[in-house]
Order: C-alpha cells, then structure tokens, then sequence
C-alpha cells in the first residue's frame, strides 16, 4: 500500500507573512494539493505564529470539510494547554505531538519516551476523548525499547523523524545506515502495533529508498521540499510528483 502524502503548509504560510497581504494563500495552495490527489494537510501552529496562525485553522478546517471531506487535517505541536484549545476548535483527524522549545526553528528530534512517557500518557488520554488519532515524534535511531515505551503511552502512530536521512542528500553512502535505522524503529513499531508516518527532509528523490525500506509506511508529512519544488513545477504537478515517490499510481 503506497504511503499518503500530507501536504505542510507551513513553509507557504512563512512566505505569506513576509508582508501584510493574503498572499500566498495558505488555503488556496492546500485547495490545489488536494485537488491534485494529496490525503490531507498538516500544520504547525507555534505559540508566536511565525507562519501558521491561529486564524488558519478554522479556514483550513472548513477547506476540508467543505470540498475535501475524504482529506485529514493534522495538527502538529507541543502539547500545552493552548495547543490542546485550538486541537479542541478545530477538531483534527490527527494530532502530532512534538517535543519542541518554542523557541526552535523546526522539530529536530524525536521524544525520549523514557523520560516523557507518563506524560504523553496523560496528554494522550485527553486528544483521544476529543476524537483524535495520536503520532508522537520519534527519533529513528532503532531503539526497540523506547518504541515499547511509545506503545504504551497510549498513541495509536509514531512519526519518524527523517531529518538526518534526508541531510545527507548528497552523500548516499552516510544516509544508508540512518535508513536502516529508521527501518530498524519502523519494524519495531509495526511489531508493537504502531503505524508509522514519516516527515522531515523528504524529497522525490529521497522518498522511494524510504518506502523500499519501510514499505508499510502509513503517511509522509512534507513541507519545505514540496514547497521549494512547487516554485519550480506549480503546486499541483509537484503533488503529483511526490504522490508518484510515494508509490501511487497518478
């Protein structure tokens, strides 16, 4: 089963605040990758709004149920108690929970299950009573037992953190073992009963030795790669190019 493709908005989002005007669209460029086959759209609301706002959720929310009702929204931050309030409002299909400062640029790793797993049970509890399927970011680095730990947390995914896979871009002899380390945690998760999404420095090129690996990959989250490419091929004909790396046919 080819992975699905969720398409980040935060990058267009980033760009759109540069100035005080409604360009980019944020909601009009989700519209055309949905349109062009994507499963749903993820977002990153940080406390400082730097690129999602808050004022983007309901709008994107009702993108979807509107026009795209087969889609899901995702929802990814850091699990305080405003974010939870805005998971509350805008009701999403998925929330990813991050163990980021809000002061970091990106996610840039995964949580440390041993340290946080009481917690994430107890924050866990209250998305699933507001109807929420649970990813919990993950450090791919083939550690069974913290993936035991995930599991038992509650949380129904984890998101493998593909970061240092996809840095090494340019040197596929160093990306080859952190892949097989990301297949390594994948087993393990897949073992557990766990699925298993993926995001972070995901491309069309880097994509499909991903899927080779772990072929039951149930989601890849993109955002700064689609984004970048878009600006070369257009929105729509990039959603189809990641689509066609993630094994769908198109």
């Amino acid at each position: 089963m080819p992975a699905k493709l969720s398409v980040n908005l935060n990058a267009i989002a980033m760009l759109r605040n540069r100035r005080d005007l409604p360009w980019p669209s944020v909601a009009g460029l989700g519209r055309i990758a949905l349109s062009s086959g994507a499963s749903g759209l993820t977002v990153h609301p940080r406390p400082d709004q730097r690129h999602i706002r808050f004022s983007d959720l309901p709008v994107i929310r009702a993108l979807i149920d509107d026009e795209f009702p087969q889609a899901e929204f995702n929802i990814e931050g850091y699990p305080t108690d405003e974010f939870f309030d805005l998971c509350a409002a805008a009701e999403p299909e998925q929330v990813t929970l991050v163990p980021d400062d809000p002061a970091q640029a990106t996610s840039d790793h995964g949580w440390d299950f041993r340290r946080h797993g009481d917690l994430l049970g107890e924050v866990i509890a209250k998305y699933k009573k507001i109807g929420c399927r649970v990813s919990l970011f993950a450090d791919g680095d083939g550690d069974v037992e913290a993936v035991a730990i995930a599991k038992a947390t509650g949380a129904d995914r984890i998101e493998l953190y593909t970061g240092p896979y996809g840095g090494f871009y340019d040197q596929p002899e160093r990306a080859a073992p952190i892949l097989e380390a990301l297949g390594k945690t994948a087993d393990a998760a897949l073992a557990a009963g766990l699925a298993i999404n993926a995001g972070h420095d995901l491309t069309v090129a880097n994509l499909p030795p991903l899927m080779k690996r772990i072929p039951k990959l149930a989601e890849v989250s993109i955002g700064h790669g689609l984004t970048a490419d878009a600006l070369e091929y257009g929105m729509a004909e990039t959603v189809r190019r990641f689509r066609r790396a993630c094994g769908q046919t198109v």
